[in-house]
């Protein structure tokens, strides 16, 4: 049985103050939910805050970005090595947004997940297709391509610590969700392309989210797919309430 994981992306919300404040509200509450594993992705300006109150809890601290050198002149940046000394134990890798206003490609995406994996932060690797892309029929083409090229060079000892988060980017921010049948069906074809890539025994242990607006109302019929194996939650885990629908829900399941 893979372990659920429910990881919160707050994306470019929440000041150090309004992190702690969440997070005080979620530790009690997620204190007794051992089947389950919980990460929150703050801003960078409230790691050190969220670190300090989630410590001795049970949840884990994702960063949203990092870039691939130790150190230098890349203004705006940050490293690994900051990540870790924020107390980041895990990392969001490509998501739909850095790919589409911030020039994220699968060759960069490639580059950070190395470092990622170098510097022992677990990555949360993102791919996704447009709503185009949907239309056109081309989705498993765009995963496929965002696979292979996001994972090369990464053998088969660190792809176990590889999280992939399949975000249909139509579905992010939109009210839109997947059906439950296609988001497992994009999962059950990343499963079936590591499976080619590494082997059987990689594949059946990857832990694949679903990132497209999943909340509390569809949580039980996504994650009753055999292939998804949890959530990338945006807008939901913004407040204690709505993420914690989601967790207890993952909780069960996992009962």
């Amino acid at each position: 049985m893979r372990k659920y994981i429910i990881a919160g992306n707050w994306k470019m919300n929440k000041t150090g103050a309004e992190a702690i404040q969440l997070v005080n509200a979620l530790v009690p509450k997620v204190a007794s939910l051992k089947k389950v594993d919980v990460v929150i992705c703050p801003p960078f300006t409230a790691l050190s805050q969220a670190s300090e109150a989630i410590k001795n809890s049970n949840i884990g601290l994702g960063a949203q970005n990092m870039y691939w050198e130790d150190s230098g002149a890349f203004t705006g940046e940050v490293s690994a090595a900051m990540l870790l000394n924020a107390g980041c134990q895990y990392v969001i890798i490509g998501h739909s947004e850095r790919r589409q206003f911030f020039g994220e490609t699968n060759q960069t995406v490639n580059k950070k997940t190395q470092k990622a994996l170098a510097a022992g932060l677990l990555p949360i690797v993102c791919v996704g297709e447009t709503l185009q892309e949907r239309q056109s029929g081309v989705t498993e083409k765009v995963i496929n391509v965002q696979v292979v090229e996001g994972l090369a060079g990464i053998n088969s000892e660190e792809m176990k610590k590889v999280i992939i988060a399949y975000e249909p980017v139509w579905a992010i921010g939109t009210g839109v969700t997947a059906t439950p049948e296609q988001a497992e069906a994009v999962h059950a074809f990343i499963r079936g392309l590591i499976e080619k890539l590494y082997s059987k025994n990689i594949a059946a242990g990857l832990r694949i989210q679903y990132g497209g607006s999943m909340k509390a109302e569809n949580t039980e019929e996504l994650l009753n797919q055999p292939d998804i194996d949890g959530g990338l939650i945006g807008g939901a885990s913004l407040k204690a309430d709505s993420f914690l629908g989601i967790i207890e829900i993952a909780n069960k399941l996992s009962a």
